[in-house]
């Protein structure tokens, strides 16, 4: 059985257990209870949320899987009050009274998600300090240039893996693959692993019957990968950590490669297909003119605001009694962040039509010290990937209805099953003329929308991955819509 299909088995059979607090008490003998795994949270998730914030406010009483009580924080402020104040709402899931009471099903689709590990992501004060400067410390050292080429090289190889045929999945042939291919050889892993790996870690994520034994690889692999790198260091991220001052010991570091490639593989694939699909079915990224000119960046940030790749982030528990928004919580109360119904508060976006271009204060990467570190690793992979496509396949465009277009919910993300595309059929390898788009390790641009320091130590700024269409290309509606999106088209 499937993650999403166990949620929805036990959210069917599931009995309602006492109420844990009064306002618990009214949402669940009221008219309805509000589960957050329960089918109006994963068919209808902004209707969800706005119910939810027009009954209760900012901060909302839910049930999480097994009926057990938790917050649903809504509010933008209240995200960011809660994610910026570690002192009252600790990352320490073992302080949750549910699970110090035993409440917690042994196999709840929660445990993977908050189950304790000597991970930063689960530590405040010094020890989460520690662990955090040895990973932010580490993403930073990351070659901009050589990322750039990196996600180039990958994503003309996928292509050209189906660039003949005329049609494809966007999803499985293209989403689901570029990011790992590009993160498990930025962490050391060898060429020849990588494609397992890949296939391992998304069969993992996906929660299939073979799930477990997929773990077992990765874990596997990723013992064999830290071993290696303590005894031959190289120049990728795993040596990086073991040579850092917080001397990491070789579990810490297993965990902490492991995280990174979970959370940015998730975080990028979603971030990707979202804005392929907007494109490809939304007039607004169509259109010539919508009212100011929108680069790809910015239509990246648009996402972020709109389809943040975590719509609910679990979680944070109170470290005593405390008040929220005017709720009373309790110590060991569970408080999810709720990204997707921040982004929306009516209180900083009045009207969701007016464009977010340029403007980084979503909170799609969540805040406070446990903000997502490797953020711009993930809008690096996501720019540069989207430009390569558009540029190989000038008049791609939806293979089906975008009605006909199937998603799967969670209680913390949604995503597309599948977005089958068609254009031109092409030669393997054959590429406009773009000295960012060959692959051949030429390109001298930093990171996508950002300033890197060059080797003469003055401020580079980068520009599109593809700036220009050979001659004799055929143009098309795509032609102009990129040149739309990087601000290049003329009004």
């Amino acid at each position: 059985m499937t993650a999403s299909s166990h949620d929805q088995a036990r959210t069917e059979s599931a009995s309602v257990p006492p109420p844990e607090c009064p306002a618990h008490a009214r949402a669940v003998n009221g008219d309805g209870v509000a589960r957050l795994f329960g089918p109006e949270a994963v068919h209808d998730a902004p209707g969800f949320y706005e119910r939810l914030r027009a009954e209760h406010g900012p901060v909302a009483p839910v049930l999480v899987d097994g009926d057990l009580p938790a917050w649903l924080v809504l509010g933008y402020r209240e995200n960011l009050e809660v994610a910026r104040t570690p002192s009252r709402f600790s990352r320490d899931p073992r302080l949750w009274h549910c699970f110090q009471e035993n409440k917690v099903a042994a196999d709840s689709p929660l445990r993977p998600a908050i189950a304790w590990q000597p991970v930063c992501l689960f530590l405040d004060g010094e020890e989460h300090e520690r662990l955090r400067a040895a990973l932010t410390d580490s993403i930073a050292r990351f070659d901009r240039r050589g990322m750039r080429r990196s996600v180039t090289h990958f994503a003309n190889q996928l292509i050209d893996e189906f660039a003949g045929d005329g049609v494809a999945d966007l999803v499985s042939q293209f989403g689901e693959q570029l990011p790992l291919r590009v993160i498990t050889q930025l962490v050391g892993m060898s060429d020849e692993s990588s494609p397992q790996l890949v296939e391992a870690i998304n069969d993992l994520l996906k929660g299939t019957e073979t799930a477990f034994k997929s773990n077992e690889y990765v874990v596997e692999a990723l013992h064999d990968l830290v071993q290696r790198k303590r005894a031959t260091p190289a120049n990728d991220f795993t040596s990086w950590l073991f040579s850092h001052p917080a001397e990491l010991t070789d579990e810490e570091v297993l965990q902490h490669v492991r995280i990174v490639l979970l959370a940015a593989n998730v975080n990028t694939i979603n971030l990707m297909v979202s804005t392929m699909r907007m494109v490809l079915t939304d007039p607004r990224f169509r259109a010539s003119l919508t009212g100011g000119r929108m680069t790809l960046p910015d239509a990246l940030e648009q996402m972020l605001w709109d389809e943040p790749p975590t719509a609910v982030v679990p979680a944070r528990w109170a470290t005593g009694d405390t008040e929220l928004a005017g709720q009373s919580i309790k110590a060991g109360d569970m408080l999810l962040l709720g990204l997707s119904a921040g982004n929306s508060d009516p209180a900083i976006r009045p009207d969701l039509s007016v464009p977010m271009h340029g403007n980084r204060s979503h909170l799609a990467f969540s805040g406070g010290p446990h903000e997502c570190p490797g953020q711009d690793i993930s809008r690096a992979i996501a720019d540069t990937g989207i430009d390569v496509l558009l540029m190989r396949l000038p008049d791609i465009d939806l293979a089906v209805p975008e009605s006909e277009l199937k998603w799967v919910s969670t209680w913390i993300h949604r995503h597309l099953t599948a977005l089958p595309v068609k254009f031109a059929q092409s030669c393997p390898g054959v590429l406009p003329v773009s000295s960012s788009a060959t692959g051949d390790g030429q390109s001298k641009r930093p990171f996508p929308g950002s300033t890197a320091r060059s080797t003469d130590g003055t401020d580079e700024t980068s520009e599109p991955a593809s700036a220009a269409v050979s001659p004799g290309r055929r143009s098309s509606w795509w032609g102009s819509l990129k040149g739309w999106l990087r601000g290049t088209q003329p009004r």
